[in-house]
C-alpha cells in the first residue's frame, strides 16, 4: 500500500468494525475499506456472534461473501509480501482453508513459503492432476530457497576446520584469529585515543576434512507431527549428497520403512513421496539403518523423531545400544527445523542418551557442525 498507514487507521484494522465509533468514527478510504474486508474476512471468523464461524461475516462496510481465490487476490493487490505470508500461514495453520492450495486459482495466486509447502505436502492426496501439477512448481521454489540457504553453509563447514595450532599467511576474514590478534597486540595502543592498534593480526589455517569416506544414514519419522523435520532432513540430505567424501542414505518410516536414498538428489520428487500420518516403530527403523553400517566408526545415524515409540521399547533400545558399542555415532534428534522447537518423548530420549546416543534438537546449520566435528576427531 502506498498509502501511510495512520495509527488510528492501524488500531481499527486490528479491532474491527466495532471499534470504529471509540476511535474517532471518522471511516476508513475505500482502499483501507477494502484491507478491512480482507483481514474481517479471515480473521472474523473467531467472532462467537457469528453462527458459523468458518464463515466470513457480514461487515457493514466491508466485503463479503469472498471466496478463496478472489481473497488470494486481494490479499496480493493490498498488502506487501510479508504481511502476505502471515495472513496465509493464519489461513492454513489457524482456520485450516486448505483451498488455498486444493483450488487451482487460490494455489496459483499463494506466496511461495515453507507454511504453503507444509500444506500442499498435507493435501497433496486431494488434488486432482492439474493442480497437483502447479503444487509440484510451489515445492520446487521453496526447496531450492532452502536448498541454498543450507549449501552455503554445508561447504563452508567441510571446507575445512580451524586448526589454531598453525598460522596461515593467508589473510582471511573467514580466518581471523581475533582472540590471538587481540593478545599480541594489546602493548600497541594509541596514548591518546586509548585506541587498540593492530600491528600485526594473525590467521589460522584450515585443516581438511579427512577424504575418508563417511557414511550418513538418515532415519526419519514421517508422521504428521514430524514434517518440519522432514522438509529439512530432506533438504539437509540433497547437500550432504554432492559431497564426495559423505555416502547418504535417506530411510523415512512409521510402521513400515521406506528407503528413499535413490531420490535424495531431488528432494522435489522425496517430498512428494512422503506419505505423512500412520504410527511409528522407531526400533523397526533403526533395525534397517543398523543393517547399513559396515564401518562403525565411519558412520554417523540421525534418527529424526519425537521419540514416541509406538513399536517396541526394548528393540530401539537394543539397536541404539548396539551401535554405539561397536563404535558408530548415533545422534537423535527431535527436532530438525529452523527454530529446533521440539515437544518430544523425554523418558525415552534419556534411555537412549544412557546407551551412547547424542539426543538434541538442531537447525540444519547445527548439525552440519556437528557433523564435521565428528569425522574431524
Amino acid at each position: 500500500m502506498s498509502e501511510p498507514l495512520d495509527p488510528l487507521i492501524k488500531w481499527r484494522l486490528i479491532l474491527g468494525e466495532a471499534a470504529e465509533e471509540s476511535l474517532g468514527g471518522s471511516g476508513l478510504s475505500e482502499r483501507w475499506l477494502d484491507a478491512d474486508g480482507a483481514l474481517d474476512w479471515l480473521y472474523g471468523r473467531e467472532d462467537p456472534a457469528r453462527p458459523d464461524r468458518r464463515a466470513p461475516r457480514r461487515g457493514g462496510k466491508g466485503r463479503s461473501g469472498l471466496t478463496v481465490p478472489e481473497w488470494i487476490n486481494e490479499v496480493d493487490r493490498l498488502f506487501p509480501k510479508s504481511t502476505r505470508e502471515r495472513l496465509e500461514r493464519d489461513a492454513l495453520q489457524r482456520y485450516e482453508l486448505t483451498e488455498i492450495v486444493t483450488d487451482l486459482e487460490a494455489l496459483q495466486r499463494a506466496e511461495p513459503s515453507p507454511t504453503l509447502l507444509k500444506a500442499v505436502l498435507q493435501t497433496k492426496q486431494l488434488m486432482n492432476p492439474e493442480v497437483l501439477a502447479v503444487a509440484r512448481k510451489l515445492v520446487a521454489k521453496v526447496v531450492a530457497e532452502l536448498m541454498a540457504q543450507l549449501q552455503v553453509t554445508v561447504r563452508r563447514a567441510f571446507s575445512g576446520v580451524p586448526d589454531r595450532r598453525t598460522r596461515s599467511p593467508l589473510p582471511s576474514s573467514r580466518n581471523f584469529d581475533a582472540k590471538r590478534t587481540l593478545r599480541d597486540n594489546l602493548k600497541h595502543t594509541d596514548p591518546e585515543t586509548g585506541r587498540l592498534i593492530v600491528r600485526r593480526p594473525y590467521f589460522v589455517s584450515r585443516t581438511r576434512v579427512q577424504r575418508t569416506q563417511w557414511k550418513l544414514v538418515l532415519v526419519v519419522d514421517q508422521s504428521g507431527s514430524m514434517l518440519d523435520s522432514t522438509i529439512h532432513a530432506a533438504v539437509t540430505a540433497a547437500c550432504f549428497w554432492r559431497l564426495p567424501s559423505v555416502r547418504t542414505h535417506l530411510l523415512a518410516f512409521d510402521t513400515e520403512v521406506v528407503d528413499l536414498t535413490r531420490d535424495v538428489d531431488d528432494p522435489v520428487e522425496l517430498l512428494m513421496r512422503v506419505q505423512l500420518g500412520g504410527g511409528t516403530d522407531i526400533g523397526r527403523a533403526m533395525e534397517v539403518a543398523r543393517s547399513l553400517v559396515d564401518t562403525p566408526r565411519k558412520t554417523i545415524v540421525v534418527l529424526i523423531t519425537d521419540f514416541f515409540e509406538g513399536g517396541d521399547p526394548s528393540r530401539l533400545v537394543g539397536s541404539v545400544r548396539a551401535m554405539c558399542q561397536q563404535g558408530t555415532t548415533v545422534l537423535g534428534l527431535a527436532a530438525l527445523d529452523s527454530e529446533a522447537n521440539p515437544f518430544y518423548d523425554e523418558k525415552m530420549a534419556k534411555r537412549l542418551a544412557e546407551e551412547g546416543a547424542h539426543i538434541g534438537a538442531m537447525t540444519p546449520d547445527q548439525l552440519a557442525g556437528f557433523l564435521v566435528e565428528v569425522m574431524h576427531r
